[in-house]
């Protein structure tokens, strides 16, 4: 069957460069949502354990409490809980859904600083603090997200500037002991000296983060990849045609080979007729819900080993390819 593999050697190097720049790898707070990225929420977190991350990042409460052994702290970006947890903190994304958390929750504030998608407005700021305290919930942080890092404009700068106004007003106000941060992957590597109390680090720790080539290259390595089997090989005269529509024609006498891999596991349809494996296999025909075609005759096929390059072929993103990838795909993990 179709499986993907983890690189932990990968991983491991990734994290090194990321606590490199955090200057502590208790700084990094990593992001397992959506399956840790399509990589797989308990593999990456057993990595991550063994790595030393102490910290964890999700959008529900459900994938919380499947990694909540693997960690001292989790944030959840998404959902407000039924009860209070001594692990577990939520995050305010609206000041109108302060009353629906319950006493003694730990919470942390998102503050919109420009992004315009989650979060508190900054003129709304003393009256959130007024009604977490009246709600008798433990504020622990404050943080925002950036909506450009990765382009180089001056717009982190300016959520930057923002945010610190953020920070000293909450501060002024007595509340000392709040944690603040708003680096994500993007953002962190922006910075010359990082100080922040933690960085929310998901797409760089996986080994696929892109940024404008005005930026300095990070060495960062793919963590993910993608195999396929071989269900069945036929030999094709030229003129015949491959797979739904007759959208491919062969060349000249060709063997085709059928994989155990469609679009229901997550290699997009668009793809069809329009991609290459790293190892130069042509891509024929339509890609199906559970099968595709390359031609050639091996046993096992790399589809991918870095997701910006299927990313190229699908016109996405690497996000979204990898937490395309279905959730039952089994995942090794290999040195």
């Amino acid at each position: 069957m179709a499986y993907i593999t983890l690189n932990k050697n990968n991983f491991f190097h990734n994290l090194d460069v990321i606590a490199n720049k955090t200057k502590s790898k208790d700084k990094i707070a990593l992001v397992l949502k959506d399956n840790a990225y399509g990589h797989g929420l308990l593999e990456v977190a057993t990595m991550a354990q063994e790595y030393g991350i102490k910290r964890a990042v999700v959008k529900s409460h459900y994938e919380a409490k499947k990694i909540e052994d693997y960690f001292e702290y989790i944030l959840v970006l998404a959902e407000i809980p039924h009860a209070k947890s001594e692990k577990i903190r939520y995050t305010i994304n609206d000041i109108n859904a302060i009353e629906a958390f319950p006493h003694a929750t730990k919470v942390a504030l998102k503050v919109d600083t420009g992004m315009h998608r989650n979060g508190i407005a900054i003129d709304a700021l003393e009256t959130a603090l007024e009604k977490i305290k009246k709600q008798g919930l433990n504020l622990e942080e404050v943080f925002t997200h950036h909506r450009s890092a990765d382009e180089l404009t001056s717009e982190w700068f300016w959520q930057n500037a923002l945010f610190a106004k953020v920070k000293a007003h909450v501060i002024s106000l007595g509340y000392k002991n709040v944690k603040f941060h708003s680096a994500n992957s993007a953002s962190l590597f922006r910075y010359v000296d990082f100080s922040e109390d933690m960085a929310r680090v998901g797409i760089a720790a996986y080994g696929c983060l892109q940024r404008d080539e005005a930026f300095a290259k990070i060495d960062l390595k793919p963590v993910l990849s993608l195999y396929a089997q071989k269900i069945s090989s036929r030999t094709l005269l030229e003129g015949s045609c491959v797979g739904y529509g007759a959208k491919y024609t062969t060349r000249e006498e060709s063997i085709i080979s059928n994989y155990d891999l469609g679009y229901g596991d997550g290699f997009f349809r668009i793809c069809s007729n329009n991609y290459r494996t790293p190892h130069a296999k042509e891509l024929v025909g339509r890609i199906s819900m559970d099968n595709c075609s390359f031609l050639c005759n091996d046993e096992e096929l790399l589809i991918f080993n870095d997701a910006n390059q299927m990313a190229q072929s699908a016109q996405t993103i690497s996000y979204e390819v990898l937490t395309s990838l279905h959730p039952l795909l089994k995942r090794k993990i290999k040195s």
